[in-house]
């Protein structure tokens, strides 16, 4: 199929508004999406929960490193497109019924909201990391990944992708809708949250907490292995870990990379003071009752 053909073949960059979320058309089906909520949970189960554009494909190198006792080799498997082929989405089509059937320990990853997800999380069975993000960080790199993405709608500018965004008429919600509603179950889940911004600043500690959740023992050299291959420049260089290899009707590779810079404060380089200003009205009003914080520049 041509680059120019897939989105129109497949409509899939059109948004199906299903309780409240917007789901892809032909990536997700409404059915089958509801049905995660009944899924048997394993107290050894992990779900990875984050908007999109927050450090998913990040933390699954981690944990797939985690996994492999740093040996970068078990993961980068020429066979494989991404690591998502070794940590898939649960919400994705037919991964529902592969996640039954799967030998323990399954782990998964997620763009949904709260309320699609497994009942039984809520009564601490399974384990949940969810990874926030500074959400003009996020609106940025979600624009250019947008441009990417066959799967999604390409934006007319900026301008036009911004106003989507903070409306929520985007895959993934309202951001502040994600968030807010996850953290606000956080005590119900054997939960750890973290941003990407204490990742970036301190991505040893970030591990180590990771392994406490899991009750992961390392030796220093393993730990070491994990933390050196799941820095940036080094996840760039896996063609699994930076999803070079996945194929073309999925993400066109001429027109950007997947792992663009993977920095704090880029939302700098992009919004206007206009948009700063309403961006942070908005932020303010909606963030006001949650004791959430984030680092908006790495100066």
């Amino acid at each position: 199929m041509e680059l120019k053909d897939a989105k129109a073949h497949n409509n899939q960059h059109e948004l199906v508004a299903h309780r409240g979320f917007g789901l892809i058309r032909g990536i997700h089906d409404p059915e089958e999406v509801d049905q995660i909520s009944e899924l048997h949970i394993r107290d050894s189960d992990l779900f990875v929960v984050t908007y999109p554009k927050s450090g998913t494909i990040w933390m699954q190198q981690i944990l797939l490193l985690l996994e492999a006792k740093g040996d970068v080799t078990a993961i980068s498997k020429p066979d494989l497109n991404s690591n998502a082929g070794l940590m898939p989405w649960i919400e994705v089509n037919d991964n529902r019924q592969a996640f039954i059937t799967a030998p323990s320990p399954r782990m998964r990853v997620t763009h949904l909201q709260h309320h699609f997800m497994p009942r039984p999380l809520s009564q601490k069975k399974g384990k949940v990391i969810y990874v926030a993000r500074n959400p003009k960080d996020v609106l940025v790199s979600y624009f250019h990944f947008h441009k990417v993405a066959n799967m999604l709608e390409t934006p007319k500018d900026f301008d036009d992708f911004f106003k989507k965004f903070m409306r929520g008429d985007v895959f993934g919600g309202s951001w502040f809708e994600h968030i807010k509603t996850w953290y606000s179950h956080k005590d119900d889940m054997n939960m750890l949250f973290m941003t990407y911004e204490e990742m970036i600043q301190d991505l040893q500690s970030a591990v180590e907490r990771i392994c406490s959740l899991l009750g992961l023992e390392l030796t220093d050299e393993e730990l070491a292995n994990v933390v050196k291959h799941s820095t940036f420049n080094n996840m760039k260089k896996i063609p699994q870990a930076s999803y070079e290899q996945v194929p073309s009707y999925l993400l066109n590779h001429n027109q950007g990379t997947f792992m663009r810079k993977g920095t704090i404060g880029d939302w700098k380089n992009h919004f206007t003071v206009a948009q700063d200003q309403s961006f942070d009205h908005i932020y303010h009003n909606e963030m006001k009752d949650f004791p959430l914080s984030f680092i908006w520049d790495i100066e």
